[in-house]
């Protein structure tokens, strides 16, 4: 493994730290230093545990370090019963590395709850991008734990060549600087592109074009598996709701049977999403399935996550949504080799800069932005979303430093 400069000092500050943060955004080689550390640690026969808010950036983490990730709930053995966990200050998580990746999307009760269960000689390596958008739940425990200046942080800059040369990444971090992406028309190959829509009618038939014709003729990818639309906001004739129902019908519209609950269609085929957490069946928010059969006499639908299958009664298809089109905020810690964001004016009260950040990265191979300049142009320079009141970040500053390790 050759580590650059920066990643050198970032390996050794983390080889010297009890606690250490590092951030930055795509291409930036967080990966790269994490597999460098967990090498030389476990090299060293130290007790390393790796954990991740989602089964998905768990199993994202486990595939890019090549040791087990786990989710919080889980390595803190959470109890469905009680909803509380039985790793605690009584009950210590047993590691001498505790590495927390895509520490973006933890909340102030998570990471308190965590915390208590690290034993006091355990180091901690704090990892993810701060300029995503925050933990759906209270507070913002990254940004604060960087803000406090009490914690050593490595904030990585340098895109890397492999990564320079993907416009999905270079237009990222242009955004994320406050300038604009170049939209002008791409070469075909590019892994970043712009369609003009002025109003949500175009919108809309260019998004199904796309999603149904377009990308899966030029890019080989499945309409359904491999192309996920992403909306600003739920709402509205260009949001994932609306879309939701013209995407199903227009790539799953002739499937049956099909069922009727809770305001959706259900038929096999269809992607769906899990919206709330399910200890039972090990399905959490924001997990993405495949219907795989209804069965109408026993009134049970089967739903392939993951490649294991979960059964759900009809009366408990309340927690699924077709996922056809989902929005950014439900895709956190997510990816997709291929992603479609509407970005119109309608959509004003929620085009941020982190918002519109966040989405382009989740694109794996490709992104397209199909919309007006103008609505990107008031997304990137709308900074608004980052504001979140948190005590959290003074009270860092004002608790004893962590000895070194």
């Amino acid at each position: 493994m050759t580590l650059a400069e920066s990643q050198r000092q970032a390996v050794g500050l983390a080889l010297a730290s009890k606690l250490l943060v590092i951030t930055g955004g795509p291409g930036v080689g967080k990966t790269t230093i994490m597999r460098a550390i967990l090498a030389i640690l476990a090299a060293k026969a130290v007790r390393i545990l790796l954990a991740a808010p989602t089964g998905r950036a768990a199993k994202r983490m486990s595939e890019a370090t090549g040791f087990e990730s786990r989710t919080i709930h889980r390595l803190l053995e959470l109890d469905p019963r009680t909803g509380g966990f039985r790793r605690g200050p009584d009950h210590l998580l047993e590691c001498d590395l505790l590495v927390i990746d895509e520490a973006f999307m933890v909340d102030v009760p998570l990471m308190r709850a965590l915390t208590r269960a690290i034993p006091a000689a355990a180091a901690r390596l704090v990892v993810g991008d701060v300029d995503q958008l925050p933990s759906v739940g209270p507070g913002q425990v990254l940004a604060d734990l960087i803000g406090s200046g009490a914690v050593p942080v490595v904030r990585l800059t340098e895109i890397f060549r492999q990564a320079a040369s993907s416009r999905i990444i270079t237009s990222a971090h242009r955004i994320n600087r406050g300038e604009m992406p170049d939209l002008a028309r791409a070469e075909a190959g590019s892994d970043f592109h712009f369609v003009q829509a002025d109003d949500p009618e175009t919108a809309v038939a260019r998004i199904i074009d796309l999603v149904k014709t377009r990308i899966p003729r030029r890019f080989g990818l499945d309409p359904v598996r491999d192309i996920q639309v992403l909306c600003p906001m739920a709402r509205g004739g260009v949001g994932a709701r609306s879309l939701n129902i013209d995407l199903q019908a227009a790539l799953n519209g002739e499937a049956t049977p099909k069922v009727e609950k809770f305001g959706w269609t259900f038929a096999p085929g269809d992607k769906v999403m899990q919206i709330e957490n399910d200890y039972d069946r090990e399905v959490y928010n924001g997990d993405i399935g495949f219907i795989t059969a209804i069965d109408t006499e026993e009134a049970e639908i089967s739903v392939r996550f993951d490649g294991r299958e979960a059964a759900y009664g009809l009366g408990d298809l309340d927690a699924l949504v077709p996922a056809y089109a989902a929005t950014i905020h439900k895709a956190q810690g997510s990816e997709y080799p291929a992603v479609v964001i509407p970005v119109l004016t309608q959509h004003y009260t929620m085009l941020q800069r982190n918002l519109l950040y966040t989405g382009i990265t989740r694109g794996k191979r490709l992104v397209v932005l199909v919309g007006s300049r103008r609505a990107v142009a008031i997304a990137v320079r709308n900074v608004s979303g980052r504001k979140r009141w948190s005590k959290l970040r003074e009270w860092i500053a004002a608790s004893p430093a962590p000895a070194a390790g």
